[in-house]
């Protein structure tokens, strides 16, 4: 299917070929026909699947057509879109100006973290679309510098995201700030009790989109584990980073504090990394997510909170340093490679305590992942078996097949 059989106006089918589209996802395929006819939409889908184009390429042509029911066209806000994290939040602003380029609705973004005063003028200059984090439009919320009176499309993304960080509360007050006589749009990876009550509240007789098996990996991923205990995978990282330098690498481990620890070990290591978690300001983050991107620092170690929404292109590897008690975790984290039917790889180290994580992984994927050698292991083999004038030679082979993750 082509772009132009979604019934899409020219200036968006303009746009998505600036931007070098040419045929729709799946997800997009599904959603945007009910979008644009004002249907409420349930949408089963991870990141990587081309979701935001799915919600925002509709809402871009119902705005400019000025169809939704009947508001006038010189009302604001007309459609508000929420979702969890400030960065997934500037991803999000970024598309809609891609797609809307060639029409004359404006969007404005605000999220927590940085002054709020450019967010309430670009506001006041007039926005359709408002992309926000729950905790600051509840500030400008209170502060009377939002109206939510005249939205009439709302879009929740990565919803069981926003409920996994204690937004659920925010959520409902801003669900009341909004006229019940809207079209609403819920995304979610995955669907825990707390997501079908939210759904059964706030969606009527929502279409049902789902691409794929909710937590189900890339096929084009390759997936790793090393067995070692916790003080071996700090040298066991460093040597499969050095040895076979990677092009991007995100590294995964469970504390903000982890993350920082390990970045520092890796910089005096002579490795270009950086960490990315909650605790840095917005511009330390945004100046991390800028040089992983470009390659400048190819390797990035972050906390959850860049499991999903993280919109980078040719992560090669992603490794589970700490390895998630949670499987759909797994499955978010290994999103970032294996992309639009790239090949991709997850290494994951495995220590004897979080060998009961590791069998929940498999048990959602079906598979056992493939036990990789470490180098320690792959010298002592070689010490016991290998004939001394043969040494050197096995001694490289088996070497190629210790870093073959990597």
């Amino acid at each position: 299917m082509r772009f132009e059989e979604l019934r899409l106006s020219e200036p968006l089918l303009r746009a998505v070929r600036t931007a070098g589209y040419r045929t729709p996802t799946p997800i997009q395929v599904s959603a945007i026909p009910h979008v644009l006819v004002g249907r409420d939409v349930l949408g089963c889908a991870q990141t990587g699947t081309g979701k935001t184009a799915a919600f925002a390429l509709p809402i871009l042509q119902r705005l400019s057509q000025h169809e939704v029911r009947g508001l006038p066209s010189s009302s604001r806000i007309r459609a508000l879109v929420l979702c969890p994290t400030r960065e997934l939040a500037q991803q999000i602003h970024d598309s809609f100006r891609t797609y809307g380029q060639y029409t004359s609705v404006r969007q404005a973004v605000v999220y927590g973290g940085v002054s709020q005063n450019s967010q309430v003028r670009a506001i006041r200059a007039g926005a359709d679309v408002l992309i926000a984090t729950p905790g600051r439009l509840i500030d400008l919320l209170g502060q009377r510098l939002v109206s939510l009176a005249s939205v009439r499309m709302l879009v929740l993304d990565e919803a069981d995201r926003m409920l996994d960080m204690g937004f659920l509360p925010d959520i409902r007050r801003i669900l009341a700030q909004v006229s019940p006589q809207r079209q609403t749009l819920l995304f979610s990876a995955t669907m825990p009790e707390e997501i079908r009550k939210l759904v059964t509240d706030i969606l009527h007789n929502p279409a049902l989109v789902q691409v794929a098996r909710v937590s189900s990996a890339a096929p084009t991923v390759a997936h790793w584990v090393y067995h070692v205990e916790p003080p071996q995978k700090l040298p066991l990282l460093t040597r499969l980073l050095s040895r076979r330098p990677c092009d991007r690498a995100l590294v995964f481990t469970r504390t903000k504090h982890g993350a920082d620890k390990l970045t520092r070990h890796l910089l005096r290591a002579g490795l270009r990394a950086a960490a990315l978690h909650g605790n840095k300001s917005q511009g330390a983050r945004t100046r991390a997510l800028d040089e992983f991107r470009s390659a400048r620092t190819p390797v990035l170690v972050a906390t959850d909170i860049a499991a999903r929404g993280l919109d980078v292109e040719d992560i090669a590897h992603v490794f589970n340093y700490d390895l998630t008690s949670d499987p759909e975790t797994y499955v978010h984290r290994i999103g970032r490679t294996g992309r639009a039917g790239a090949e991709g790889t997850a290494v994951s180290f495995c220590s004897s305590q979080e060998r009961a994580n590791l069998r929940g992984i498999e048990r959602l994927l079906g598979k056992a992942l493939q036990a990789a050698t470490t180098p320690t292991e792959a010298v002592e083999r070689l010490r016991i078996s290998g004939a001394p004038g043969q040494r050197l030679r096995t001694k490289s082979s088996a070497m190629r097949r210790v870093y073959s993750p990597c």
